[in-house]
């Protein structure tokens, strides 16, 4: 598994974790929940690892990186 790989699960666990529900961009649906993590959501400079929507407004981008700390 790659540091991105192990990065997007721990942001996956913490988002649900949160509340947030998780769905990638090719099963879009805005309207499952108040709060809407996507993933691989595309942008004009490329697809984003997850783009957070609150009532189906985005409000926030996370990108996935792997661990600094070694």
């Amino acid at each position: 598994m790659t540091p991105e790989s192990e990065a997007r699960q721990q942001i996956d666990q913490k988002l649900q974790q949160a509340g947030w529900v998780i769905q990638d961009v090719k099963q879009l649906n805005l309207g499952a929940a108040r709060g809407v993590a996507v993933r691989e959501f595309p942008t004009d400079s490329g697809p984003a690892d997850y783009v957070l929507f609150v009532d189906r407004v985005s409000v926030g981008v996370i990108e996935a990186k792997k661990d600094g700390a070694g």
